[in-house]
């Protein structure tokens, strides 16, 4: 689903992505959905309205970041895949 005039992000897939992470490291999550480097950014935001949410981990371990773009709890998955 494409980006449109209601500011709706690009789904990148309708589940999460699980990444393992490092505490203390900073991730920046891809908000827009235009990213090839899912689940973060890589600078494809650029004139959408969009911007990355910093992630910073609070320990080592798996975290399930958002791939639909559409969770209340960003940037982490919320379920909301599920209703898409």
């Amino acid at each position: 689903m494409p980006s449109d005039d209601t500011g709706a992000p690009e789904i990148a897939q309708k589940a999460p992505f699980p990444v393992e992470v490092k505490e203390g490291k900073s991730y920046f999550w891809c908000a827009c959905g235009k990213s090839s480097k899912q689940p973060f950014c890589d600078g494809s935001h650029k004139g959408t309205g969009f911007e990355p949410v910093k992630y910073t981990a609070e320990k080592d371990g798996k975290v399930f970041f958002c791939g639909c773009k559409h969770s209340q709890n960003t940037p982490r998955c919320d379920g909301s895949h599920s209703k898409l």
